[in-house]
């Protein structure tokens, strides 16, 4: 039997990572991971305003570069035996491009406008043109955001094109159409030279875009020209039609295989992000919540199309049928912030290791920078040992996980967290347990909230970097859920995901379902709930429950 290999790329928010996989039994070969330049300098980007943009040469050098490692490094071989790639990516990313589909960014007098860049799924700067967006779809007898939850947040498409609209004369004019990360890099890839000849996925359409079937395609011209002059005819240049991405977008371009020495033969599927190939990836069974955890979390579901029926979950990040396996209806929830609060406490507690070492009169320079590199390091994991040791049933601490807004349930990106109770006893540990217990409280609410609306939830499926490496947070998770939790084998299931639909969409497998039996790793640890304590975590997640409704409250105060 020839041996069949496919490459699967995963676009994160700092880095990109490419995988070589045995198609046969999804045996790894060959991994590289390239960091972003320009996001690691922090160019860009403004936090003091909620302003993430990523420009397109990180992602075009990031995949070169990557992808080229990996075939270096598994041989002639393997090279001479890649059938497919795909991609996934963070979303809802998008970019205005011209009529050909190249970003703004790219053509000169754009390439340091951060309006003409990615506007990365953190940017929150249309939190003000997601309210009206909200309030605009309740003068329509047509419910249009139906499918998205009822309420369309500032993470996504339209809010985020409106905003880059109104704000940057030069783009407004020079704008064509509006694109996401993840189809425009099999565009790229596939040669593609006329936006309205993209590909769209069916997985950012419907989950971000207000695409749906039961729609005709985008809601039309009017619901957009009446919000804003500036939207008028902008559909007339986006796209009716969108795939799953168990279809091919195309095949890899004379460009492109001369740039990663392969051939025109490879296949290029269609595109879709990374939670919803990360899921496929992690091997997610149907009312089996798989939960993407990383500097957020995105949590998929899927259920068969018969037994949905009817069903529409409010306030959750969308409902599409076919964004994660064709056939099913895929459901996405998540939190904004899940790594990155752990994150914001380390750099919190790194302040004065920062600021303060390199002016010691005890050790040199050198010595300074050495030792906060390596304190830094160890900062979280001693944190998880000490509050392990201090028990999970003491103290009164109170923490809210809406560091960077509240995606689900019920978006809402203004809103702040809050640290509550706390006293001259309060230490670093126990400020660290009660912002972890936030985490696992916020995703409590999500579960939940499917269940309120007839959706059940019979499992859970830890993926990500949070979920290999913590193993304190997903026991908690565990206690808090009262739910067994079952960690994924895979160290890389998004760019895993990637590789399974990318044998699919070549024909390896007729179904993404037999994909992902072939290809899937399984699970090496599982979380039971310790019946001693679960009883405690209900009674504080009723507190936390109660803080939401209070911080709700005075934000509207603040207003």
């Amino acid at each position: 039997m020839t041996p069949s290999f496919v490459i699967g790329i995963d676009y994160g928010t700092d880095s990109v990572r490419s995988v070589i996989v045995d198609a046969q039994n999804g045996e790894e070969v060959a991994s590289s991971l390239y960091f972003y330049p320009r996001w690691r300098d922090g160019l860009y980007c403004d936090p003091s305003k909620n302003m993430f943009r990523q420009h397109p040469l990180d992602y075009v050098e990031g995949l070169e570069t990557s992808v080229k490692r990996c075939l270096d490094s598994a041989g002639e071989t393997v090279r001479k035996n890649i059938r497919a790639m795909s991609v996934d990516t963070t979303g809802s990313t998008p970019v205005a491009v011209d009529q050909s589909g190249k970003p703004l960014s790219l053509h000169h007098g754009f390439e340091k406008n951060p309006n003409a860049m990615f506007v990365l799924w953190k940017d929150h700067t249309s939190t003000r043109e997601a309210a009206e967006i909200n309030e605009h779809a309740r003068k329509f007898k047509v419910d249009y955001l139906k499918y998205v939850g009822g309420i369309y947040s500032s993470e996504w498409f339209w809010a985020k094109l409106l905003h880059v609209l109104r704000s940057d004369e030069h783009v407004r004019h020079a704008c064509y159409s509006w694109v996401e990360h993840c189809d425009w890099i099999p565009f790229m890839l596939t040669g593609g030279k006329d936006v309205h000849q993209m590909t769209r996925g069916v997985c950012s359409a419907g989950h971000k875009a207000l695409w749906a079937k039961e729609f005709g395609g985008l809601p039309p011209d009017d619901f957009f020209a009446t919000l804003d002059p500036a939207l008028k005819g902008f559909t007339s240049r986006l796209f009716m039609h969108a795939e799953t991405a168990d279809r091919p977008a195309g095949y890899l371009c004379a460009e492109w295989a001369s740039r990663l020495n392969l051939t025109t033969g490879v296949v290029v599927g269609v595109g879709a992000f990374d939670a919803h190939m990360g899921a496929v990836g992690g091997q997610i069974e149907p009312y089996h919540l798989s939960k993407v955890m990383g500097t957020s979390t995105c949590d998929m579901l899927v259920a068969p199309r018969h037994e949905v029926n009817e069903i529409l979950v409010r306030g959750i990040c969308g409902q599409v049928d076919g964004s994660v396996i064709p056939g099913m209806i895929g459901m996405e929830a998540g939190q904004s912030a899940f790594g990155d609060t752990y994150a914001w406490f380390k750099d919190l507690l790194s302040w004065p290791l920062e600021h303060l070492l390199k002016e010691s009169t005890l050790i040199d320079h050198s010595m300074a920078e050495r030792l906060f590199v390596e304190m830094r390091a160890m900062i979280i994991p001693a944190l998880s040992s000490h509050a392990q040791k201090r028990g999970g049933n003491t103290g009164g601490e109170l923490a809210m996980d809406w560091l960077n807004g509240r995606r689900t349930p019920d978006a809402n990106q203004e809103l702040k967290a809050g640290i509550a109770g706390l006293n001259l006893a309060s230490g670093a540990p126990e400020v660290f347990r009660a912002l972890a217990e936030s985490t696992c409280f916020g995703a409590r609410a999500i579960v939940d909230r499917f269940r309120q609306e007839g959706i059940p939830v019979k499992g859970l499926i830890g993926l990500g970097g949070v979920a290999k490496k913590s193993p304190y947070v997903m026991q908690m998770m565990a206690n808090v859920m009262n739910m067994p939790l079952r960690i994924h084998k895979s160290e890389q299931t998004c760019a895993a995901g990637a590789a399974m639909f990318a044998a699919t969409a070549a024909g390896i497998y007729p179904k993404v379902e037999e994909a992902m039996q072939a290809m899937g790793q399984g699970f090496d640890v599982s979380y039971h709930p310790d019946s001693a304590i679960t009883d405690y975590y209900e009674a504080k997640y009723k507190s936390f429950q109660e803080f939401g409704k209070l911080l709700e409250g005075f934000k509207s105060a603040q207003a």
